[in-house]
């Protein structure tokens, strides 16, 4: 699936998945949503953020986890 606010390039942040247009990890943003924070406190300290932005992170997450193998020990 294609995600357009979602950039991998070896030249950010080391390869990770950022938002497009800026150096913030989607990893970061689902840290922060799991912490409990809503996404208006993170685009209030992140003003470049959008809410589509947060939605794509979770969905880029959701995305890359339905294409993992589970593994049952």
């Amino acid at each position: 699936m294609t995600h357009e606010r979602i950039e991998i390039n070896p030249d950010i942040m080391g390869g990770k998945p950022v938002i497009r247009g800026t150096r913030l990890p989607v990893e970061t943003i689902l840290r922060k949503l799991g912490a409990g924070m809503s996404a208006e406190a993170i685009m209030a300290e992140h003003p470049r953020l959008t809410p589509a932005d947060i939605r794509a992170a979770q969905a880029f997450a959701a995305d890359y986890l339905a294409d993992e193998d589970l593994v049952y020990g």
